[in-house]
């Protein structure tokens, strides 16, 4: 996951890949589970949000990292890439020792008992995205401009009660500096 580069069509100030990506979905799934645990009523586990999270992309080892715009350009590409996703994510479970495949199969391929928990992750996901901009941004690179503000838009739209403390909460010191943050 480490060698597969994220944001392939634009000019990045510092690289990203899918391993990093990976990281920072679980840390802020895991927040977004806490979130909506105790201030919201919700009952989900955090600890299977940051797992499914720290896998949410393993696939692309196989199929490397597609970006947005061709990913979403039309309807047939999308469900075509959907189904090489989960083809991907299948041989990955094949590629285990047998005694570990269940346990991987839950986690690369989840179920829908786990559709509160994959909710949360593709929030995440998004809300990592629009993090990536903002940050892409404060270090000059206006390249990310036009991807920022779609993606606010994209992440203002969700509706979950976490995202938006998340947004309103967590998001501001995501614009400050090292020194500003002291």
């Amino acid at each position: 996951m480490k060698f597969i580069k994220r944001w392939g069509l634009m000019h990045n100030t510092y690289a990203e890949n899918v391993q990093e990506h990976s990281l920072r979905v679980a840390q802020i799934a895991h927040a977004l589970a806490l979130i909506r645990n105790r201030k919201f009523g919700g009952k989900v586990s955090p600890e299977r949000v940051a797992v499914l999270a720290l896998y949410h992309d393993a696939g692309e080892v196989l199929t490397g990292d597609l970006p947005s715009p061709i990913k979403y350009f039309n309807p047939e590409i999308q469900k075509a890439y959907r189904d090489i996703e989960a083809s991907a994510a299948l041989r990955l479970v094949a590629m285990v020792p047998k005694e570990l495949a269940e346990d991987y199969r839950r986690v690369l391929v989840p179920d829908s008992s786990d559709a509160e928990h994959k909710e949360i992750v593709k929030a995440a996901d998004k809300l990592c995205a629009y993090i990536k901009c903002l940050e892409e941004m404060a270090a000059g690179n206006m390249e990310f401009t036009k991807a920022e503000q779609a993606l606010e838009s994209s992440v203002r739209s969700i509706d979950l009660p976490e995202v938006r403390y998340f947004l309103e909460v967590f998001i501001p010191s995501f614009r400050l500096t090292l020194d500003e943050l002291g």
